[in-house]
């Protein structure tokens, strides 16, 4: 009996889990390392090519939205590993090429829709009753009613671009505020189509009142809302993105929010995040210019990438991650959250 538990542990699969976070997932990893009879291997620092030895002996990583370079991914490969899963929907923050020329699999994760399709509704509904700047005014002790009337949902048209799992998840949540919804994606959704109605893009970003994004970020998506798009949106227009911050060309925004084209926004994701959200910087210069100007607007409410941020969503994660790893799944899974 000994021995086969001796032999057991041996042959017991490794993960070595990446900007490994105590005070929410350890608990998960835990739970699930041992549900599944894989050993975690906790390394609470980002990936650099300095740490990645750490992981010799690992069948695969788990990872989070930081930098995975390719000299990461070579490194890791030389250490034996051969399986890459990040902790997240999206994967653009990996060296897709420099895995496939190492033979590594890179897999991502899904979790529970409503965490982000409830945290949109809540912005969109932030948005239209510019509760940014009633709060800013109430901390001051300001509490007059001028320029802070808002809009109700009801009656006015939202388009959803983007009908996976999370777009068609907000449409559902949307539908009881008696809204008109516009909905665009490359592939229809057979419940999106009984919420709204799918258009072209082009006739959804003239014809809504609020636009909300639930797209990866690929080559279609990068910058779909620029300076031109912008133009042919309707004056005033709230913009919701909970998606990638690459979907927006952020100088080009930033000028229609200053002409008052774009009427309010409310932005979970922004461009080149990486390296500044999740971390503490209030008592330095983040070097995000961008960031810096929008987090002052007072028709722009900001959210540090959080939409996804509940239990259900950070079991989910570590459950998923373990799962690709411990069964090899060699593709990156189609993101079409």
């Amino acid at each position: 009996m000994g021995e086969e538990t001796e032999r057991k542990e041996e042959t017991e699969m490794k993960i070595a889990a990446y900007t490994y976070r105590d005070f929410d997932e350890a608990r998960y990893f835990q739970e699930f390392g041992k549900a599944y009879g894989v050993e975690i291997l906790p390394v609470r620092e980002d990936p650099t090519p300095e740490n990645a030895a750490l992981a010799a002996g690992c069948e695969g990583v788990s990872v989070l939205t930081t930098d995975i370079s390719a000299e990461i991914i070579r490194k890791w490969s030389e250490a034996g590993v051969r399986h890459i899963s990040t902790r997240t929907i999206g994967y653009d923050h990996i060296d897709l090429e420099a895995a496939k020329s190492c033979g590594m699999a890179v897999s991502n994760v899904t979790y529970s829709t409503g965490s982000v399709a409830d945290y949109t509704v809540m912005m969109i509904l932030m948005a239209l009753r510019r509760v940014k700047s009633i709060l800013k005014r109430a901390e001051g002790m300001d509490y007059s009613l001028k320029g802070n009337i808002g809009r109700q949902i009801g009656g006015l048209t939202v388009g959803v671009v983007g009908t996976g799992r999370i777009g068609t998840h907000v449409m559902r949540n949307l539908s009881g505020f008696g809204c008109e919804m516009l909905c665009y994606d490359p592939m229809p959704n057979p419940e999106a189509q009984s919420l709204g109605t799918y258009v072209p893009l082009e006739e959804l970003f003239a014809r809504s009142d609020v636009i909300t994004f639930h797209t990866p970020a690929t080559r279609s998506s990068f910058h779909m809302v620029n300076a031109q798009t912008l133009q042919t949106m309707k004056d005033g227009v709230i913009l919701v993105n909970t998606a990638r911050g690459s979907i927006i060309d952020t100088p080009a925004f930033l000028d229609a929010l200053e002409t008052g084209k774009v009427g309010a926004a409310a932005l979970d994701v922004i461009e080149n995040e990486i390296g500044i959200y999740y971390g503490d910087y209030k008592y330095q210069n983040i070097g995000h210019r961008e960031l810096s100007i929008l987090k002052d607007l007072p028709n722009v409410l900001i959210m540090p990438h959080m939409a996804f941020y509940t239990e259900n969503a950070v079991s989910d994660m570590v459950e998923h991650s373990i799962q690709h790893i411990l069964n090899h799944d060699g593709n990156v899974l189609p993101e079409h959250g």
